[in-house]
């Protein structure tokens, strides 16, 4: 393979990785945008909406066949209620009544909903990885388009494609919907936000539901692009999207795609040279660069648009 088409694939295979790292660093940046607070539950979620998403689709081939488009799209319909469900109890059960407690509070009971699902699904669904119905996911991996001299699966296509649509229907949902107006007046000022109307738990409830959905996305797209499941994926994702968003700018949008995207490119490029037991050390070694040289992140942290 000539260096050329080797450093399209290494394109092509990190901005695969910075895609669904950038759906999860949006959960991340969004909740912090919003609260000022890390939600490290969050993976957690990521992992949930896997395992929705398979056996939902169980349920659907027994009920009326394998009807692969049909009971896909609506796995990952289901898997997104799911987890939007549960993100929505973190913030009631974790985040609600600690707003006013000290920060170190909400943040062990994130940690502590974080450990329950992760051991919950060990114990209740699965100790052993999972593969990922091959039935639902060969259409996507197995078909390939040529480009730059090397093949790019329409499932490579399909996240990179949904990822630039969600992205867009967020920008355009914070920047020119009143809802959007509500989440960055909400972000900016908690206490005049209410006192012009603004339901600020409906909105900080919102919040934590969209990035939960979001995230059961990515978690969609990572069981299929790697085939398998496990109950600590999402620990794994959930530390590289939060590394993603602190390397953008944590509580910046763009700054958590720009870091998801430099992150999955590094890593495409590490896995290439050293190999893939060096993405983690060469990953949080950028990150440490990064934090020494512009504490606040690439794009540090905007008030104006930090939701």
């Amino acid at each position: 393979m000539s260096s050329g088409s080797t450093l399209t694939e290494i394109l092509i295979n990190g901005v695969s990785r910075g895609a669904v790292y950038a759906l999860v660093a949006l959960g991340y940046t969004m909740v912090y945008g919003v609260l000022g607070m890390i939600n490290f539950a969050h993976g957690e979620v990521f992992m949930i909406g896997m395992f929705a998403c398979v056996y939902a689709m169980g349920v659907f081939s027994v009920a009326w066949g394998d009807h692969v488009m049909l009971n896909l799209g609506l796995g990952i319909l289901v898997a997104m209620i799911f987890s939007a469900g549960y993100g929505y109890a973190n913030e009631r059960i974790a985040y609600r009544r600690l707003r006013k407690a000290h920060v170190l509070a909400p943040l062990t009971s994130a940690i502590g909903i974080s450990t329950f699902l992760q051991y919950f699904i060990f114990l209740t669904v699965s100790k052993e990885k999972v593969n990922f119905p091959r039935y639902y996911s060969d259409f996507l991996t197995s078909h390939r388009i040529h480009f730059a001299g090397v093949d790019v699966t329409y499932l490579q296509l399909a996240i990179f494609g949904l990822t630039l649509v969600i992205m867009a229907a967020l920008f355009f949902l914070i920047n020119h919907t009143r809802l959007g107006i509500a989440l960055r007046a909400t972000a900016q000022d908690q206490l005049m936000a209410s006192l012009v109307g603004i339901p600020v738990d409906k909105i900080i409830a919102f919040t934590f539901i969209l990035g939960s959905a979001l995230a059961a996305v990515a978690g969609v797209m990572f069981a299929m692009y790697t085939n398998v499941l496990v109950f600590d994926a999402g620990y794994r994702v959930g530390l590289k999207a939060f590394t993603a968003a602190i390397l953008g700018g944590i509580g910046n949008v763009p700054g958590a795609v720009l870091g998801a995207m430099i992150l999955g490119l590094t890593e495409a490029l590490t896995t290439l040279v050293f190999g893939s037991e060096w993405d983690d050390v060469t990953t949080f070694a950028m990150l440490m660069l990064v934090l020494l040289l512009r504490p606040r992140g690439l794009l540090g942290e905007r008030v104006a648009d930090k939701v």
